[in-house]
């Protein structure tokens, strides 16, 4: 594979693992697994029958967590220890044969590109569940079903168009995590608050 090639793919993968880990897994190994996408030896695993098929099953056990609202954060919050790693070890495995110096750097980066992705999505739904109809929830969920193979496909087809939006990405991402952190924190004072206000009435 092409250098630029292999760089779009971990990022890509790295990217898409934050928040649609099984999505990548799936769709990564579908398209290699009938020569539409070229793996690196590393990597070719993915396009194992048993691999798709676990795989598979995960995605459809995903899509059907994330439609509910807040189950989707207790999943999001289980696969803070499952995207950021998997992430990591995705964008590593891209770069192949490369040299172990550039294959580590490719680890720490793509587990930095994986935690913001992931953070954002998280955080996002955490605070969208704060509202009490489901459809808010659903609409970013179905959202976030149709971005993940999107970006997947411009980072496998055009490599450095998705390494710019990457970058804008990146950017924004950090503004919307202190914003969301923010917004959480204001929350849960609030709530911290309320019980403390009622308690502190004297009885009639």
């Amino acid at each position: 594979m092409e250098l630029i090639q292999s760089i779009g793919l971990a990022a890509g993968l790295a990217w898409a693992s934050g928040f649609r880990l099984y999505v990548a897994l799936f769709l990564t190994g579908v398209l290699a697994h009938f020569g539409l996408l070229e793996l690196p030896a590393s990597l070719a695993l993915l396009t194992h029958p048993v691999v798709l098929a676990a795989s598979g099953t995960m995605l459809v056990a995903e899509f059907l967590a994330d439609k509910i609202p807040g189950f989707d954060s207790l999943w999001d919050a289980v696969h803070t220890f499952i995207r950021i790693p998997a992430g990591a070890i995705l964008a590593a495995g891209s770069l192949g044969s490369m040299d172990p110096a550039y294959i580590a750097a490719a680890a720490i980066l793509g587990g930095v590109i994986a935690s913001t992705s992931h953070a954002t999505k998280a955080g996002s739904r955490a605070l969208i569940n704060t509202s009490p109809e489901p459809f808010s929830n659903w609409a970013a969920s179905l959202t976030e079903d149709l971005l993940a193979p999107a970006g997947l496909a411009i980072a496998f087809k055009f490599p450095l168009l998705f390494l710019a939006l990457l970058a804008v990405f990146l950017v924004v991402a950090m503004f919307l995590i202190r914003f969301l952190v923010k917004s959480l924190r204001a929350l849960l004072g609030r709530l911290g608050r309320t019980p403390t206000a009622a308690s502190s009435r004297p009885p009639p």
